[in-house]
């Protein structure tokens, strides 16, 4: 069942979807080499619960951590480790969810750390464009296959692989809802968005193959060739003529300055 939501909702998701947010710049303001994503977990936390928030992730199907953090050639669902450094030249996708006043936000964002080769920037340049390009056709009157359609056409022009095996999702009351969201698809195929709808966009776009495969620990997907992938993500409202952004990049865009992606 597709959950269609009041002005009033939105607005609560879209006050989950600040702090949440502002959490990500507080994570940004400390990637850097050296850091361990253990310490990244905790900092995120404590931010997330000192704001009147809960951090959904936590306890999710078993899922240990508050949030989620993909190293390199890790796709999504990375474990926070007190052992895994961070060093120069990774990239690191940081992906959460909150809850606050009911309602559940997601987001996430993939941060170089240090100097990171031209060709993964490229990859990192073009998931967060293809991010763009799929909240386009978030629109009432349009179909969901063109939101993956969008992301897929975007990233396939420029060589780049997409991930199948995960998708987004819509977002409410609960941090997974209906409809699938997919990166790939057929314009004008799928179901016909209408306006309330809220749903999580996030690309997972691969270097080489789109392969992948989920490591010991029962939650980390990598890609099978070990190829960086890179991983963005928005939620966003359905709305006639252009969608409403709930999440924001703003805040991480304030921290990195004029290194923001």
């Amino acid at each position: 069942m597709i959950f269609l939501k009041t002005d009033e909702e939105i607005e609560l998701l879209r006050e989950s979807n600040l702090l949440l947010g502002k959490t990500l710049a507080e994570v940004a303001k400390v990637i850097a080499p050296g850091v361990t994503t253990g310490q990244l977990d905790k900092l995120a936390d404590e931010y997330i619960r000192d704001n009147g928030g809960i951090p959904s992730c936590k306890g999710f199907e078993g899922y240990p951590a508050s949030i989620c953090t993909s190293v390199n050639e890790q796709v999504v669902h990375g474990i926070p480790s007190d052992n895994t450094v961070l060093r120069d030249g990774d990239i690191v996708s940081v992906d959460l969810c909150v809850l606050k006043n009911g309602f559940h936000a997601d987001s996430a964002y993939t941060f170089p750390v240090g100097e990171v080769s031209a060709e993964v920037m490229s990859l990192l340049r073009t998931t967060k464009a293809a991010l763009y390009e799929g909240i386009s056709q978030a629109v009432a009157g349009k179909r969901l296959g063109d939101i993956g359609y969008a992301v897929q056409s975007y990233c396939e022009s420029r060589h780049y692989s997409v991930v199948r095996e995960f998708v987004g999702h819509g977002i409410g009351r609960s941090m997974h809802e209906e409809p699938e969201v997919c990166n790939y698809g057929r314009r004008g195929n799928g179901i016909v968005l209408k306006s309330g709808m809220t749903l999580a966009i996030e690309p997972m776009i691969c270097l080489g193959r789109r392969n992948i495969v989920l490591e010991d620990d029962g939650w980390t997907a990598r890609t099978v060739d070990r190829k960086p992938a890179a991983h963005y993500e928005l939620s966003v409202a359905v709305r006639p003529g252009k969608a409403d952004i709930l999440s924001t990049f703003e805040y991480i865009e304030q921290v990195l300055g004029e290194r923001f992606i």
